[in-house]
């Protein structure tokens, strides 16, 4: 596979970020969007969908398995689903490019039907280990054909006779669950997902919505217990997705960052499995507000203003990563502005994303004069602010990217990312929206500014 040539980019401190925007439908949902509605019968409607790569992936790997997937000239995606259970063999293998979450949730999908389904991706998602997702649907029935360590290039095969579980997730995340209820879905009788500690709840509701028959309650010790009836008959709905509040914290933290910024995002997720980052950002000092707060289609959605604040050092306790795990990366970032340490806790899935996140942010860091600590699960910032002036490899994952370029906004001296095409992975127009409210950038070796925006101090 050929690749374009690098593009590096740096962030120049900027003036005042202010502005009102929209940001991308939520990756998470749309995701989930398209593959409930390719088991619906009948014709859905999805509102909002993010365009981006990832989500591409996942619309043509619907396709792949028979159902009609489209875009109309109205910006409406319409999909005509093929009911539960009723998935084709496709007939070449599904390259997912860096898309783990649409990899890891087909996987569900496929696993459920006695036929073969090969899974192909990027340099960056072959990498990622698959374990977790494929041993429950080992579980079930299905057969796997994998490289050393369940990675990509992977075949699976579901059993002609697919049988349910009862799983208790390991450790927690929302993609196993996921994967676990959408084979579920697939095959006949009840699953059950115990969760020790609950995740986002994004495929539970879609279900609840799509007309599945699903019950979710408190187990013993503060557990959730999933239980879904399978094979039942989705109905088409029209899908409304909100805006991904994991890339409206690139701009909530820059406008926290930026010395007198006075910015709204428009329609963010607020789902409570989600709002670890604006929770902890309250904790430092920041100045948000939610406004407009409202419900559409089983989520909260609403406004969220940030403005210019002086951040201070917290510990961000383990129990509340998996409401902001994808987050960290930026709010690493914000920590090093803060006065005194930033502390946070129980890290491990980091290791396990587009790239070690953990240890990409912690050199990042340090790359640019900023003082932390890298444990096992953990990362320990020290604040009161950023020299800045290195560059950080950004290792494939647009969140490093994203979060590095939003630190060059604030800091000393410029930032520097080594690549920015992945960012359209999950946010494509994130630099446009970001010069729109007044971030500066400067594009290869000795460009000029990009941008109108205030110049460096």
């Amino acid at each position: 596979m050929s690749h374009a040539p690098a593009r590096p980019l740096r962030a120049v401190r900027s003036g005042p970020l202010r502005g009102a925007v929209s940001i991308p439908g939520d990756k998470s949902v749309s995701h989930r969007a398209l593959m409930l509605s390719a088991l619906a019968i009948g014709e859905s409607r999805i509102e909002g969908l993010l365009e981006s790569e990832d989500v591409m992936a996942t619309a043509a790997a619907m396709r792949a398995f028979g159902a009609k997937v489209a875009r109309g000239a109205d910006g409406i995606w319409r999909v005509a689903g093929v009911g539960t259970g009723g998935l084709l063999e496709p007939e070449a293998a599904i390259d997912f490019g860096n898309a783990g979450t649409g990899a890891r949730l087909t996987m569900g999908l496929a696993a459920a039907h006695d036929f073969a389904t090969t899974f192909v991706g990027d340099a960056s998602l072959s990498r990622r280990p698959m374990g977790r997702v494929l041993q429950p649907l080992r579980e079930m029935g299905a057969d796997v054909l994998a490289r050393s360590g369940d990675r990509l290039p992977l075949t699976l095969r579901g059993a002609e006779a697919m049988a349910p579980i009862a799983y208790r997730v390991p450790v927690p995340s929302a993609q196993v669950k996921s994967a676990v209820l959408l084979a579920g879905v697939n095959i006949e009788g009840v699953t059950i997902v115990v969760e020790p500690v609950a995740t986002r709840d994004h495929t539970e509701r879609m279900l609840a919505g799509f007309g599945a028959e699903i019950e979710v309650a408190a187990g013993g010790t503060g557990e959730t217990v999933i239980r879904l009836q399978g094979l039942p008959k989705l109905r088409p709905q029209h899908v409304v997705v909100p805006g991904d509040p994991s890339s409206a914290a690139f701009l909530i933290v820059a406008a926290l960052l930026v010395k007198d910024s006075d910015l709204l995002v428009r329609n963010v997720l607020l789902n409570p499995g989600r709002t670890g980052l604006l929770t902890t950002l309250r904790e430092m000092g920041a100045d948000l507000a939610i406004e407009n707060e409202r419900s559409s289609g089983g989520e909260q959605v609403g406004d969220v203003r940030a403005r210019g604040s002086d951040l201070r050092g917290v510990v961000v306790p383990a129990e509340r990563a998996p409401s902001m795990i994808d987050e960290y990366p930026v709010l690493a970032v914000a920590a090093a502005f803060a006065s005194g340490r930033t502390e946070m806790l129980g890290l491990g899935e980091l290791r396990v994303k587009e790239s070690d996140r953990l240890a990409a942010v912690a050199r990042g860091l340090a790359a640019n004069g900023v003082v932390c600590e890298e444990g096992p699960a953990s990362l320990s910032v020290d604040g009161g602010g950023v020299p800045g002036g290195g560059t950080v490899p950004t290792h494939l994952d647009h969140r490093i990217a994203m979060s590095f370029l939003v630190m060059g906004l604030a800091s000393d001296r410029p930032v520097e990312i080594d690549d920015i095409a992945m960012i359209a992975t999950s946010f494509p127009n994130f630099l446009d929206l970001m010069r729109g409210i007044g971030a500066a950038f400067e594009e290869g070796p000795g460009a000029t500014a990009l941008s109108a925006a205030a110049e460096t101090d």
